[in-house]
């Protein structure tokens, strides 16, 4: 009997696999901290002898090759890939033993990358399973121009290809594992569900019931931006990254918090954008360990910037730092735990409001003088619809474009509360006179507070972020 276990990483979207048959294991696509692969490789009583990549990665820093090395398993890239490495090089059609049950059958997939490979597992000559990477995901698939603007027109006809190319060669039950598409910026479209397979994607999936031109016209008018350091990634796994370090910074005292936030660092507040707006230390930013947090913070701060954790405890501090080093963020300058009132060391805290839709609708009626309305939603939600008057900045452009905010007192939303906690707290340490409104952006519809564009009437609902 053949079991997969996909192991999450909510944090980004993203999904590794540890396929075994009771004796010995297979990993697809494993994230940076591989322990967790490991451990769960220990709990069911198996040996890894085979880690095989789906592509090069641009979402996060893999723990192919530093697992591979640990556990002395034959680390599997595409032979086309361009590495800095010793590895197994693999190629479309080649078979693969896993120990005496297991045989992997990698199918070339380009469109997420020119090298993409899926690797069809097959058992007892059954097609039980296939690992798809960034290629067939859940209702949709991988996007198509992480690679630049000059590679997109190709990979976005190769990821169709690709597509009915799986559909063709594999059975109706087989299951689909993909890596992407579980809130992954490398999903073209959002994802739906947490299991399928070629039949149910032959019957849902915009690639598989729509014609090429139609499904390129419409992935390509879906895409919008994705993070900043996704610039990074890729030539990070073509290097062969270590494995991470997670040890403990060292711990920061008050004078050296201070001297860090006037040196231009990030010290960041981990806690939830509730108790931040209610206090805090002034000039620390909020990144909340309860929400999108590596793929904002990763995306927002300039490349390089040393970067202090704040948190109540120093188990909250490890779980960012493993949730960092999966995007490359390996060492933090410096860790402080407890309460604001510590790591203010009797400085006065800095604090915010928070308000509803229906106050700042309040606040609009009264006419109060110098009210800014800040939407710091990504562009394909503002074109949907807006509250009229309103500034748009994009979240993750506004660190760039401070000086375009206008001044008064500005009431910043998004679609659910998160990002406009960052964004109250990126201007709040900056000077401005702040508002978070924490609420949900379809609040705003049923107030009519929010104007629908006239061509998007019957697509409103947003998920809150």
């Amino acid at each position: 009997m053949i079991t997969v276990l996909p192991i999450e990483t909510p944090g980004l979207g993203d999904r590794t696999y540890l396929a075994h048959d009771g004796s010995v294991a297979l990993v697809v696509d494993p994230q940076r901290d591989h322990d967790r692969v490991t451990a769960l490789a220990d709990a069911a009583g198996v040996r890894i002898t085979h880690v095989f990549e789906t592509h090069i990665h641009n979402d996060y820093v893999t723990g192919g090759l530093a697992l591979a090395r640990e556990v002395g398993a034959a680390y599997l890239v595409n032979a086309d890939d361009e590495v800095s490495f010793e590895r197994t090089p693999i190629r479309d059609g080649q078979t693969v033993e896993v120990g005496d049950t297991m045989r992997i059958r990698a199918i070339h997939t380009p469109g997420h990358t020119h090298t993409h490979l899926s690797y069809v597992l097959e058992a007892d000559g059954e097609r039980i399973a296939v690992f798809t990477g960034g290629s067939l995901l859940y209702g949709t698939t991988g996007r198509p121009d992480l690679l630049g603007p000059e590679h997109t027109d190709t990979l976005v006809r190769a990821q169709w290809r690709s597509a009915h190319r799986l559909a063709a060669e594999l059975p109706d039950d087989t299951a689909v594992w993909p890596t992407h598409g579980f809130g992954s910026f490398c999903s073209a479209t959002q994802a739906t569900g947490v299991s399928s397979t070629i039949g149910q994607e032959k019957r849902t999936n915009a690639a598989l019931t729509a014609d090429e031109q139609t499904y390129v016209e419409r992935l390509l008018a879906g895409l919008d931006a994705y993070p900043a350091y996704y610039a990074h990634m890729g030539p990070a796994n073509a290097a062969g990254p270590d494995g991470p370090d997670l040890s403990p910074p060292a711990v920061a005292d008050p004078a050296e918090l201070r001297r860090r936030i006037e040196a231009g660092e990030w010290v960041v507040d981990l806690r939830d954008r509730t108790a931040f707006a209610a206090g805090h230390l002034a000039g620390s930013l909020n990144f909340g360990l309860d929400g999108q947090f590596v793929t904002y913070l990763g995306w927002l701060i300039p490349w390089g910037t040393p970067l202090t954790l704040l948190g109540e405890s120093p188990e909250q501090v490890a779980e960012a730092q493993r949730e960092l080093v999966r995007i490359g963020i390996d060492r933090p300058a410096a860790m402080a735990t407890g309460t604001p009132e510590d790591w203010a060391g009797g400085e006065p805290l800095a604090a915010f409001e928070r308000a509803s839709f229906a106050d700042l609708q309040a606040a609009l009626d009264k006419g109060d003088d110098g009210l800014v309305v800040l939407d710091v939603r990504r562009n394909q939600e503002r074109e949907r619809a807006g509250i009229p008057g309103s500034f748009h900045i994009p979240l993750h452009d506004l660190l760039g474009r401070l000086d375009e905010v206008p001044g008064g007192r500005v009431w910043v939303h998004c679609a659910g509360g998160y990002r406009a906690s960052i964004a109250a707290a990126l201007l709040h340490a900056h000077g401005r006179d702040v508002v978070a409104v924490d609420d949900g952006f379809d609040t705003a519809h049923d107030l009519g507070l929010a104007v629908p564009t006239p061509e998007n009437t019957d697509n409103q609902k947003e998920i809150p972020a």
